[in-house]
């Protein structure tokens, strides 16, 4: 414990026992503090770590001595929080029990955290931690943008939590939200003004990839540098025949791209067969379209060339993931429609595997010069499309935005493909993109994913559900073991006494 908090919760005791004795204090500031118990702390650390350690990792969660966790790979609650409440600062300094084991025997690593503590005026979550049998007193997990309330409230992981939770990425990620609130006894609840003494860190910045929401997966967007198509046509489209030529821009899903080539994986994104990737580990192009269209109908059909293979975990020349998607295809009628693919996973082979629902922004196919261009379509993970990745992403899961554009006759010009997020797909970056190029997490490889590898970066506190692209990628995946993987999570019980 650090000599700061043995001051302040030595100082609410000496109150607390000149009271009851009866004894006169003569007012002053070290008087206004008011010995504090009961206390009860909510955090789930960050949400797509808890989802890696439990479903990849094959880890656990073993809470104890009176630390529990909710249902469903939950948030953490620490009890019998005590400390100490200065009225004239409106600091709140406060000690949790409870104890927590996180480890994974398959990724070798285990950690271990004690005496977790809250402070309204240094803004911060710290916690003793144990790894390789050593323990550091009070290290700094996550920075706290304090309320009143002291509900839901936003937090920032730290350096040392990224160092912690084994990669540099979440250093300045986006964690739970955190909440203290008093469970037990008669006494008031003073809590903490909007602006404690220590003005507490900004809001947390977003995650390291581009996102819409501090609680929204990073995805890649993926507009079209095209002419709108409600600009009149130069020429007049044909209303329904064969597709000539087209191409498909998809990204598959940005957190599983960054996944395969970051540290925990350390692996490979290969475009290939009339499949391009844009740079820096971007979205990919499928080429080659064929197909029809029917304007007047709202419907179109289309298949693509091209093939994009994620491969990783590598062991003596075997791979935990090694998975395939080509031969894709998508479907649109009147707004709606499908995009499939042929699934090759660990040798297993799959046909028109449907991978996604899609929405289009509207209904109508419009052509302009003889080319039919829809952007931004919405796609969201079947069934099926789950089973594919391994049942880890649940259905539902929103996928990264599909782009198309589809000629209608031998001599029309299709959108350049540039840039790596447009609709059409990227310019043709590198095939392949190592660990040490593009947006993937880097640091070490020890335990958990970064921030690029997606979750609900700040959904409540019990909440479940992934970002994490783990167990997809067939049985073996769980036996690969990630080079350098050693670290250790655990809360032990320590009382805080004066002194």
């Amino acid at each position: 414990m650090s000599a700061r908090r043995r001051r302040s919760l030595a100082l609410a005791a000496a109150v607390a026992t000149a009271a009851g004795l009866g004894a006169t204090v003569a007012p002053s500031a070290s008087a206004a503090e008011v010995p504090l118990t009961g206390y009860e702390l909510t955090w789930g650390i960050k949400q797509s770590y808890r989802t890696y350690v439990a479903t990849f990792a094959k880890g656990t969660f073993t809470p104890a001595d009176g630390a529990s966790q909710a249902d469903g790979n939950g948030a953490f609650t620490f009890p019998e929080g005590t400390g100490g409440y200065d009225s004239t600062t409106h600091r709140m300094s406060l000690a949790f029990q409870g104890e927590l084991t996180i480890e994974s025997e398959a990724h070798g690593f285990e950690i271990r955290l004690s005496d977790v503590k809250f402070d309204s005026a240094d803004a911060e979550i710290t916690a003793d931690v144990t790894r390789g049998g050593t323990t550091e007193d009070d290290v700094p997990l996550a920075t706290v943008t304090v309320t009143r309330q002291m509900t839901d409230m936003a937090t920032t992981l730290t350096e040392e939590a990224a160092a912690v939770l084994g990669s540099a990425s979440y250093a300045g990620a986006a964690g739970d939200p955190l909440t203290v609130v008093k469970k037990t006894g008669p006494e008031p609840e003073p809590t903490p003004t909007t602006a404690p003494p220590t003005t507490p860190p900004a809001s947390p910045s977003p995650e390291p990839t581009p996102t819409a929401t501090a609680t929204a997966p990073p995805t890649t967007k993926a507009p079209t540098p095209v002419p709108s198509a409600s600009e009149p046509a130069t020429t007049a489209p044909a209303t329904k025949g064969e597709i000539a030529d087209g191409t498909l821009g998809w990204g598959v899903k940005q957190s599983f791209r960054a996944y395969a080539v970051g540290p925990v994986a350390q692996g490979t994104v290969t475009a290939s067969a009339g499949a391009t990737q844009a740079a820096r580990n971007g979205a990919f192009t499928f080429t080659g379209a064929s197909g029809t269209y029917d304007t007047g109908a709202g419907t179109l059909t289309a298949a693509f060339k091209g093939a994009v293979n994620f491969k990783g975990h590598e062991k003596n020349g075997t791979y935990g993931l090694d998975l395939t998607l080509t031969d894709l295809r998508a479907t649109l009628a009147n707004g709606t429609g499908k995009l499939s693919a042929d699934v090759t996973s660990l040798g297993e082979a799959s046909q028109d595997v449907v991978l996604a629902e899609l929405k289009a922004k509207s209904p109508a196919l419009t052509a302009k010069n003889d080319v039919i261009t829809v952007d931004d379509v919405t796609a969201t993970l079947t069934e099926a499309g789950a089973n594919a990745f391994g049942d880890f992403y649940p259905a539902g899961t929103a996928l990264d935005p599909v782009g198309l554009s589809v000629a209608l006759t031998d001599d029309a010009k299709l959108p350049d493909a540039t840039g790596g997020t447009n609709g059409t797909g990227g310019a043709a970056g590198s095939g392949t993109t190592d660990a040490d190029g593009g947006a993937a997490p880097t640091g070490s490889t020890t335990g958990g994913l970064g921030s690029t590898v997606g979750g609900d970066l700040g959904g409540s506190l019990a909440s479940t559900g992934s970002d994490v692209p783990a167990g997809a990628l067939g049985a073996a995946a769980g036996a690969a073991v990630a080079a350098g993987a050693g670290v250790v999570l655990a809360l032990r019980r320590r009382r805080t006494t004066a002194g």
